[in-house]
């Protein structure tokens, strides 16, 4: 998907903020983030710092879409992991330099992923 939108904004996001090395190039990426960490965290205190940080930069709309795709993820990435949906042999090649420069096939659930060059 980030490759799509990409292509359709022509603008130039990077990966280090999934890896926590920068913002991504997103504007207001740094606040994004903290969201995104604080929603995982479950902190109540940094959780609503980080929401008045993308309200103040993003505006009400984007904090409300920030926390669709912090649950719609949240739940996703529940439900493959506890069914063992493993990653399309498809995509093993295609995301092996992603999955690389953020580090994923060091997780435990890569090891135990037969798709998973890990496993």
């Amino acid at each position: 998907m980030l490759r799509a939108s990409i292509r359709e904004t022509g603008a130039d996001y990077r990966l280090d903020g999934i890896a926590g090395a920068g913002a991504g190039g997103i504007p207001e990426g740094e606040a994004l983030i903290a969201f995104a960490e604080a929603v995982v965290a479950g902190d109540g205190a940094e959780l609503a710092e980080a929401r008045r940080r993308v309200l103040d930069g993003l505006g009400p709309e984007a904090l409300a879409d920030a926390a669709g795709v912090a649950a719609t993820f949240n739940a996703i990435d529940r439900v493959a992991d506890a069914t063992g949906t493993p990653l399309e042999q498809d995509r093993v090649e295609a995301t092996a330099e992603m999955r690389g420069a953020l580090g994923i096939d060091r997780f435990p659930s890569a090891a135990a992923d037969p798709a998973s060059p890990a496993g």
